[in-house]
C-alpha cells in the first residue's frame, strides 16, 4: 500500500511539473515580440552564457578532435584507409559530437549558473519584490535568459566542431603524418554543408532550447532556501544531460535514417 501511495505522488508530481513547464514554456515563447524589443538584455545575455562558456568549450574541442585524430586513424588504417581521417573527424563532429558535447558542457556551465542566479534571487525575494513594483520577472529576467542561451549554443557547438577538426588534422597531419591535401579534400568531398552540417546545427538549437529552459525553469520553481536552490541546480545537470541524450537519439533517428 505505501508504495502504491508513493507511486501515486511521484506521478501527481511529475504531471504537476509537466504543467508548470508547459504554461512556463508558452508564457516565455508569447514574450518574444516583448524581448526582442529589449535587445541590450538578450545581447548582455549571450555575453554572458557564450563567451563565459567559450574557454572550456575551445579546450574541450581540441581534446576531442585530438583523440578522434588518433582513435580514427587507428581503426581506418586497419582497412587501408587512412586518407579518409579528415573526413571521419568532421562528420563525427558535426553530425554528432559537436552539438551534444557542447550542449552537456553547457547544461553544466551556464545550465547550473542560470538556475543559481534564478533561484537565489527568488530565495532573496528580488522577484516577490518585481511584482510588488509591477514588473513580469518573467519577461524582464527569465525571456532575455532564454534566448540568449538559445543564440548562445548554436555558436558554441560550431566553435567546438571547428576547433575539434583543427585538433583531428595536428594530430593526423603534425603528429601522425597523414597526407594534409588528402585530409582536407576527403573532407570536402564527402562532408554536406544541408545534410551534415545544417542538421547539426539544428541540433545545437533544439538542444539550446531544451537545455536553457530546464535550467530557468528549476531555478524559478526552486524552493527558497539554500537546500531549495542547491537541489534545484543538481536537478538541472541531471534532467539536462538526460534530456540532451534523449533528443539526440530521436533526432538523428528522424535526421539521418530518412
Amino acid at each position: 500500500m505505501n508504495a502504491i501511495i508513493r507511486l501515486g505522488a511521484w506521478v501527481r508530481h511529475l504531471l504537476l511539473g509537466l504543467g508548470l513547464g508547459a504554461r512556463l514554456f508558452v508564457r516565455l515563447l508569447r514574450l518574444t515580440p516583448a524581448t526582442f524589443r529589449r535587445m541590450g538584455l538578450v545581447r548582455d545575455q549571450i555575453h554572458f552564457l557564450g563567451n563565459h562558456s567559450l574557454a572550456i568549450i575551445v579546450v574541450s574541442g581540441l581534446f576531442v578532435g585530438f583523440v578522434l585524430g588518433l582513435q580514427g586513424y587507428y581503426t581506418l588504417q586497419r582497412y587501408g584507409s587512412a586518407e579518409a581521417l579528415g573526413l571521419l573527424v568532421a562528420l563525427s563532429l558535426v553530425r554528432e559530437l559537436g552539438p551534444v558535447v557542447s550542449a552537456l558542457l553547457f547544461a553544466g556551465r551556464a545550465g547550473t549558473s542560470l538556475t543559481a542566479e534564478i533561484g537565489l534571487m527568488k530565495a532573496g525575494e528580488q522577484l516577490s519584490a518585481m511584482d510588488m513594483m509591477a514588473v513580469d520577472p518573467v519577461q524582464r529576467i527569465l525571456a532575455p535568459r532564454f534566448w540568449g542561451g538559445i543564440v548562445a549554443l548554436p555558436i558554441l557547438a560550431a566553435i567546438f566542431s571547428a576547433v575539434g577538426i583543427l585538433g583531428g588534422w595536428l594530430v593526423g597531419v603534425g603528429l601522425i603524418g597523414v597526407d594534409s591535401g588528402a585530409f582536407w579534400s576527403q573532407m570536402q568531398g564527402g562532408v554536406d554543408v544541408w545534410r551534415d552540417v545544417g542538421n547539426g546545427m539544428l541540433k545545437s538549437v533544439v538542444f539550446a532550447v531544451a537545455v536553457t529552459f530546464i535550467a530557468l525553469f528549476q531555478g524559478y520553481e526552486a524552493l527558497a532556501t539554500p537546500e531549495g536552490v542547491s537541489r534545484a541546480t543538481t536537478r538541472t545537470v541531471v534532467t539536462a544531460s538526460l534530456t540532451v541524450l534523449g533528443l539526440d537519439f530521436v533526432l538523428t533517428a528522424l535526421m539521418f535514417s530518412i
